[in-house]
């Protein structure tokens, strides 16, 4: 594949979807173009704003924490294997808003709750916590919130 069509290439799958520089690296290298014309095509790709790392990470945060609800540790991980900058991310994590991010947080807390069979509230503590830390929530909050919230759940069942 020639230079010319892999850029065409790229700008049509970059307007498709927000993608980090990583992915179109990669993506160039499996055209087997040579590596100075990739990043002569990832400088006009940015140039031309078909690219944007901070739009990206922007995006991929915000996508993540809506519709799989994932916490701010599981955003960043995934977001420095796309090898996007520190800056870049901290500023997407900046992005969800503290009050969306803990009532994110509560309402998945609360749907698993609600969905366990646990009896023991030990055991539901727990699993829930599991849980939580797994989808990227801070442990600290999680136990916070999670105090309160089975606290509640005992008195109503």
């Amino acid at each position: 594949m020639s230079p010319e069509e892999a850029l065409e290439k790229m700008k049509n799958w970059c307007a498709y979807q927000e993608r980090s520089q990583f992915d179109v690296r990669k993506k160039l290298y499996a055209f087997k173009l040579q590596e100075e014309e990739c990043e002569q095509i990832i400088a006009q790709l940015i140039e031309e704003n078909f690219l944007n790392e901070e739009r990206f990470a922007l995006a991929f945060a915000g996508g993540k924490f809506r519709i799989k609800h994932w916490g701010k540790h599981k955003i960043k991980t995934e977001l420095k294997k796309h090898r996007v900058s520190e800056y870049c991310i901290n500023k997407a994590l900046a992005g969800l808003g503290d009050e969306n991010y803990e009532a994110g947080m509560v309402k998945l807390l609360e749907k698993k709750i609600s969905t366990s069979k646990q009896s023991d509230r030990r055991k539901l503590y727990y699993s829930v916590m599991k849980y939580a830390v797994s989808k990227g929530y801070e442990s600290d909050k999680v136990s916070k919130q999670l105090n309160k919230l089975i606290e509640d759940y005992s008195y109503e069942s």
